[in-house]
């Protein structure tokens, strides 16, 4: 792990200790700026107090940034439990840092994503399946349906490994021979290495779940995919109508509702979503991108 990489990890990451305070995503983004625009020496250094005060960081700031750099031994002990669990650290600038959530998310990408299982997928084209914990027959079905083609069509499935629609479409991808990226709210350590599935969790691979995180990496998940399917939402309601209004919003990647014809599914198709019925799966890759959204206006 190179000396950036590590600043990365020191800057953004507790490193197992609940007491410590890490940048959050928008104070690491200023300063990634503000390091950026700033006059450095041909040689690569460690920044320092002079440093961040001319960058226009108050004695206090520059220090909290400085006594977060220093913590070099507790990153040591972080790797070294992570590396026992089988997780895998990818920093910005790591080399498998999943490429569309920096292009789609930039200054704004998770500092650091934990990985547990093989990381060859994370080079191949994949789509993306989201959708309600508590599904109908019809969009289970659909879900379902999504993971199958993912496999026939050779493509890696990235859901949230939630009950529901996400594990239905995981299953089903599996079952006919695909391969699944499942993004986890919660400690990705706990999760068993399983073949043809890879684990991912932003900022660490040790926190447990939270509301805050579960809606944290729908961005991931929505950014990852070369579409984004909606299995079923929740008017106004929940993580999947959530990300689906945020993606809209993004342009994250182009979003497909089962057109199921719910309210949900309605309002997302009038902000921009195209409605799809399970016969149109077929063809992933050929399927029409809508441009429009309410919120170009």
């Amino acid at each position: 792990m190179t000396a950036k990489e590590r600043g990365f990890l020191l800057l953004t990451s507790q490193l197992g200790d609940p007491a410590r305070r890490p940048l959050t995503t928008a104070q690491f983004r200023v300063l990634s700026r503000r390091v950026r625009e700033m006059a450095r020496p041909t040689a690569d250094r460690d920044l320092t107090q002079q440093d961040l005060r001319a960058l226009g960081y108050g004695p206090e700031q520059a220090q909290r940034i400085l006594v977060l750099l220093h913590d070099q031994t507790l990153l040591d002990h972080y790797l070294l439990r992570a590396a026992q669990a089988g997780c895998t650290p990818l920093s910005r600038l790591s080399d498998h840092y999943p490429m569309s959530i920096h292009n789609r998310l930039g200054d704004d990408a998770p500092g650091c994503i934990w990985a547990k299982g093989d990381l060859a997928s994370l080079s191949k084209p994949a789509i993306s399946l989201v959708g309600s914990r508590d599904l109908t027959e019809e969009n289970l079905a659909f879900a379902q349906e999504v993971g199958r083609q993912a496999a026939l069509q050779d493509l890696v499935l990235v859901s949230g490994n939630a009950r529901g629609a996400d594990k239905a479409a995981q299953r089903s991808c599996l079952e006919h021979g695909g391969q699944v990226i499942a993004v986890v709210a919660d400690e990705l350590e706990r999760h068993q290495a399983q073949e043809n599935v890879l684990y991912l969790s932003e900022e660490s691979f040790d926190l447990p779940f939270s509301a805050q995180r579960a809606l944290s990496r729908n961005r991931a998940i929505h950014c990852m995919g070369l579409r984004t399917f909606v299995a079923q939402a929740t008017y106004q309601k929940g993580g999947s109508w959530d990300g689906a209004v945020r993606n809209l919003r993004h342009r994250w990647s182009p979003l497909y509702c089962h057109d199921d014809g719910s309210q949900a599914t309605k309002a997302l198709i009038d902000m921009g979503a195209t409605g799809i019925f399970i016969s149109e799966l077929h063809d992933i890759p050929a399927l029409p991108i809508r441009y429009f959204s309410l919120f170009d206006q």
